[in-house]
């Protein structure tokens, strides 16, 4: 039975491109694949089919030879496809499949035009409570990795440039037989990259990159909370040989504020308040995270650790134009160094007054600590 036309077997045209033929082998490669079809060997044959087709079209030789002889430049071990069971080779069409399903994922292969994207960077920032609440902009140095100037990223010497490596032929990645299976690995000659230089820049030593500290600016919006990441895309390591850069991630980090503590979007602060104010009633100012002052009227009679809420006094909400909470909790200050006079006048303030009317429960409790003395003291 004569092969179908490899375009065909993809459903492409004959001057279909490289993108062309990726996007149609990805499509069906998915579809056909065994471990989508358990048992089925129609859908196994037709996998076969398409792999095939694929491995022999985006290969630009041996597209060549095919678009001339047809199937016969791949018949009897011809073409090299010497040693593949009928002609295929079901790990080459396997590692494809990895390679389309996983390359974006895992920042590209080596190989097939250059080397892996540069590394991911991370950065550490300290800011403080009121730069969170109003956002800022804020200058950082980062060390890290810039394209070669000299070279513009290409590793070769001004005047010269990167030529196909010869082992590989510019794939990056080069395959062996061993029994049934085909093992893949990276280009010993070229290292992955498909290419090979000559005559290597001497500024970057053919690296196509140089260590460098970089000036950058980070806009930090208001509301960010502590942990919150900031992506700065392409400004992490330069890739090999002009390769794509790596990002930069931002890890903001909040320091401690002397009177201020968050939850969220809520603010929490403490205010001490004379024994005066808390008995008699009366009036406090207290500060705000916006850097304004807010009033608080303190009613007659307020205990200790009392929380008295300000609305939309807290930290701004990121992408919103809310405001949390503040909330502020007051702590009765107990007098000390009374004068003689002072202390005279309490003593006769404690003789005047009946505790059950002015410290209710105080007197509740101690209340409750007699009687459970005298059930101890019957029992």
């Amino acid at each position: 039975m004569a092969k179908q036309d490899f375009y065909e077997t993809l459903g492409v045209q004959k001057n279909a491109g490289a993108d062309d033929l990726k996007k149609a082998y990805r499509k069906l490669a998915m579809q056909f694949h065994p471990d989508r079809n358990p048992g089925d060997t129609t859908a196994e044959h037709k996998f076969k089919e398409i792999s095939e087709a694929y491995d022999i079209l985006k290969d630009a030789d041996k597209r060549a030879a095919y678009d001339r002889f047809g199937h016969a430049a791949f018949e009897n071990g011809s073409g090299g496809q010497a040693g593949r069971a009928g002609g295929f080779d079901f790990g080459a069409g396997f590692a494809d499949i990895f390679d389309e399903m996983f390359g974006d994922f895992m920042g590209g292969r080596a190989g097939a035009g250059g080397a892996g994207r540069g590394a991911d960077l991370r950065y550490n920032l300290e800011i403080s409570l009121e730069d969170a609440y109003n956002g800022k902009t804020a200058q950082i140095r980062v060390p890290t990795s810039v394209t070669c100037d000299a070279c513009s990223g290409s590793g070769a010497a001004k005047g010269s440039s990167p030529t196909t490596c010869n082992t590989c032929r510019g794939r990056g990645r080069v395959r062996a037989q061993q029994g049934f299976f085909t093992i893949e690995r990276g280009c010993p000659t070229c290292h992955g990259v498909g290419r090979v230089i000559e005559d290597p820049c001497r500024a970057c030593s053919g690296a196509g990159r140089l260590q460098k500290e970089k000036n950058l600016q980070v806009n930090i919006p208001a509301g960010v909370e502590d942990g919150t990441r900031i992506r700065l895309a392409g400004e992490g390591e330069a890739g090999v040989r002009g390769a794509g850069p790596g990002d930069l991630y931002i890890f903001l980090a909040l320091k401690p504020h002397r009177l201020f503590q968050r939850n969220g979007a809520d603010v929490y602060c403490r205010a001490p308040i004379p024994m005066t104010t808390a008995t008699l009633g009366g009036t406090i100012e207290v500060p705000t995270i916006d850097g304004g002052r807010a009033k608080i009227n303190v009613p007659s009679g307020t205990q200790n650790s009392r929380q008295f809420r300000l609305k939309s006094k807290g930290m701004s909400v990121m992408r919103s134009a809310a405001r949390g909470d503040m909330y502020v909790e007051v702590n009765v200050e107990t007098p000390v160094n009374l004068t003689k006079r002072q202390q005279e006048l309490l003593r006769e303030f404690e003789s005047e007054s009946t505790h059950k009317e002015t410290s209710p429960e105080s007197e509740g409790f101690f209340t409750r600590v007699k009687e459970f003395w005298d059930d101890l003291t019957e029992k």
